[in-house]
């Protein structure tokens, strides 16, 4: 098997990676996915589609995270995986698409408007 590349994002979090066979490793930016996700909430995230297929060890990850928080770069790297996971094998995609992975979240925080303290937020109403 050649390596498959997939994109993922969620907010401003961009995780770009990279599935070959292998062992089960996961490694985002150069560090173990221990070190870099030491909350095991997230991890759980992250392996979800792998679990949900039963094929966590089979394939070895390289990811590439920029940009957003924990929990957006969390979910970023769950959607690139399920879409890696249905370019290897396009019969996956119903399983991953019921359980919600292969959704692309748009929720992304709305910008500053001029003259207002933030997006919606108007100033403090003043009578006198």
């Amino acid at each position: 098997m050649e390596v498959v590349n997939a994109l993922g994002r969620r907010k401003s979090a961009v995780a770009r990676i990279f599935v070959s066979e292998g062992t089960g490793k996961i490694t985002i930016n150069k560090r173990d996915i221990t070190v870099y996700f030491p909350s095991s909430i997230l991890q759980y995230v992250v392996k979800q589609p792998l679990n949900k297929l039963g094929v966590a060890e089979k394939y070895d990850i390289k990811v590439n995270l920029n940009g957003g928080g924990f929990t957006g770069q969390s979910q970023a790297l769950r959607l690139a995986i399920a879409r890696a996971l249905v370019k290897i094998n396009p019969e996956d995609k119903p399983a991953l698409r019921a359980e919600g992975f292969m959704t692309r979240d748009p929720r992304s925080v709305e910008r500053k408007k001029p003259g207002r303290p933030k997006a919606r937020r108007r100033f403090q109403f003043s009578k006198r």
